[in-house]
């Protein structure tokens, strides 16, 4: 029971620990330039924003709870917090991604450099209504909160977060050639380093391969294909 139950508690501790990060980027610091926590609550923020979208990805797969209709509400909770996606549309797009993987039906891949794909990449998601609704609550925000700590602890850290899910996500896995059927390739046996770049996400042949593996289990899929 508490196996089945502890994508859940996963899930709310990444919650709680984003909510606290920004409570305290906006409310509890003033932004001191000199200050090297400063800095360092940006990335921390960053990395928790990427733990919100990839805990959306893991309801994708209905892999946050056995329940379905909290599995749902935790996917489109976590995919609004995270610049106001729309859990249906990634939940409709990543599945193409994996059925057609590294093809032209495959919203996810495009055949260029970084940048040009990282563009094309965005074009397939961000939508009006999300733009929108960023800046109504950007405008919002700004009342109630100083406006570099709104741009510095909230905005900056979504903007961050999409590049690191991109590039460690999308762009290494799927560039070049592959000689396997998923068409991806994972970063080399490093779990401290596989969690702090992308939650596991670099052991992205492991998750085409075991995608009923949620993330936090992804190193021990990466175990297994060492000892082959």
């Amino acid at each position: 029971m508490f196996y089945q139950h502890k994508g859940v508690g996963i899930a709310c501790t990444v919650l709680f620990c984003w909510t606290a990060c920004l409570t305290v980027g906006l409310a509890g610091c003033e932004v001191q330039w000199t200050n090297p926590l400063t800095y360092l609550l940006v990335l921390l923020q960053t990395h928790l924003y990427t733990g919100i979208f990839i805990t959306a990805h893991d309801a994708m797969h209905s892999l946050v709870s056995p329940n379905k209709r909290l599995n749902q509400l935790l996917g489109w909770l976590c995919a609004g917090l995270f610049a106001f996606n729309n859990f249906g549309l990634l939940n409709r797009k990543h599945h193409l991604h994996h059925r057609f993987v590294a093809t032209d039906q495959d919203p996810d891949y495009y055949k260029g450099g970084f940048w040009i794909w990282y563009f094309n990449f965005a074009k397939q998601y961000v939508t009006i209504w999300q733009i929108l609704f960023m800046a109504i609550t950007y405008n919002l925000l700004k009342l109630v909160f100083p406006q570099t700590n709104v741009i510095l602890y909230w905005m900056l850290p979504s903007v961050l977060a999409t590049f690191q899910l991109f590039y460690f996500g999308t762009y290494l896995p799927h560039k070049g050639t592959h000689d396997n059927e998923h068409h991806a390739r994972s970063q080399s046996r490093n779990h401290w380093w596989a969690f702090l770049s992308c939650y596991f996400f670099g052991y992205h042949y492991e998750h085409h391969d075991s995608p009923a593996t949620p993330w936090w289990l992804l190193w021990k899929e990466k175990e297994k294909n060492s000892e082959n």
